[in-house]
């Protein structure tokens, strides 16, 4: 058993301390992590990796009726997942109305750059739409894109075989590639 995985479990059997313990041993990862996500962002992005880092960190352990971890590698896809949803949330809400619907002065790397935030929402419509007609492949598109696992570290998150991980990425990236643009 992993020191993180101890501390997950502790955390689930209440131990007050055991969330303070987790975040130094996991911290440089999800930093890495939501950095990675970031650098795919439109320039002007007002969230940072370490922010990021933050918000996700507190979704997932900030409240008494935080979910159940059975390992790292299930904690780490439920990060990657919490990044995810602040991302989508984070271009919605810049999108909105009262921001002024979009309209709004643009950078000359601005509008040279492809449109990024409707990408990140549109990517996850399509990512909701693909997990209604299968939950494991769009599991594991969180798994590798949003957590930035392996093939052979999301399939073990998965329980399933490397040969069937990569078959169902190669068709999810197709299918959601499909989706986005509209086809």
């Amino acid at each position: 058993m992993t020191e993180v995985t101890r501390i997950l479990a502790a955390i689930e059997l209440g131990d007050p301390q055991a969330a303070e313990q987790l975040l130094p041993l996991v911290y440089e990862e999800l930093r890495r992590l939501a950095a990675d996500k970031l650098a795919r962002e439109a320039p002007g992005q007002t969230l940072d990796a370490t922010a990021l880092v933050h918000e996700a960190y507190l979704r997932l352990v900030g409240h008494d009726d935080s979910p159940r971890w059975k390992d790292r590698g299930h904690f780490f896809a439920a990060a990657a997942q919490a990044m995810r949803r602040i991302l989508v949330d984070n271009a919605r809400r810049k999108r909105a109305r009262k921001r002024g619907a979009g309209l709004h002065r643009q950078s000359l790397d601005a509008v040279a750059a492809p449109e990024i935030e409707l990408e990140v929402v549109a990517l996850d419509v399509a990512l909701q739409k693909l997990a209604e007609a299968d939950p494991v492949k769009a599991r594991l598109v969180e798994l590798r894109y949003f957590a930035g696992l392996t093939s052979e570290q999301a399939a073990k998150a998965l329980d399933i075989s490397p040969s069937t991980a990569d078959r169902h990425w190669a068709y999810a990236k197709a299918w959601l590639r499909n989706e986005v643009r509209g086809r």
